[in-house]
């Protein structure tokens, strides 16, 4: 694991991983899954549960997050604070990947 401009970073293989990257590929998933390719109305702040995800939706966000990060997700790790938005989900991937969470 390095740092990088204050960024977190994450080696895998030789490329790390940096939050804007995170917070690009959660974007992503969540256009392409549950918004129809689009992901315009997105902000950071918006609510995911019952806005963009139902319960179904949780699942597979948990499962994406877990095979794209190399990371595990704990049941008690489930919650609202955790996966609410597009922020609390990249700050919570941050803190698994840096050990903290």
């Amino acid at each position: 694991m390095t740092r990088g401009a204050g960024l977190l970073t994450k080696t895998r293989g030789d490329m790390p991983i940096q939050a804007t990257e995170i917070e690009q590929e959660i974007r992503n998933f969540l256009a392409e899954k549950f918004l129809f390719g689009s992901s315009d109305g997105l902000k950071d702040d918006t609510p995911l549960l019952g806005n963009v995800i139902d319960s179904q939706g949780v699942i597979e966000l948990i499962v994406f997050v877990q095979e794209r990060f190399n990371i595990t997700v704990d049941d008690e790790e489930v919650t609202t604070d955790n996966f609410a938005s597009v922020k609390s989900t990249v700050a919570f991937i941050e803190n698994k990947l840096h050990g903290k969470a």
